[in-house]
């Protein structure tokens, strides 16, 4: 029975690390690329905004 809870143990906590490297992976390749160009994109805006801006003081 000492084996069993063991090797139950051990496969959940390898089970539970590879999960969570997956997420953290999955991460780092889709959503933070995605939250950068969100945010390059706003930047963007922003500046097009205040040249449009400085542009019709005249």
């Amino acid at each position: 029975m000492k084996k069993f809870a063991k090797g139950f143990f051990v496969g959940a906590l390898a089970t539970t690390s590879a999960v969570a490297g997956t997420l953290f992976s999955f991460k780092k390749k889709v959503v933070d690329p995605v939250e950068d160009r969100a945010q390059k994109l706003e930047e963007n805006r922003k500046r097009v905004v205040r040249k449009q801006r400085s542009a019709h003081q005249g």
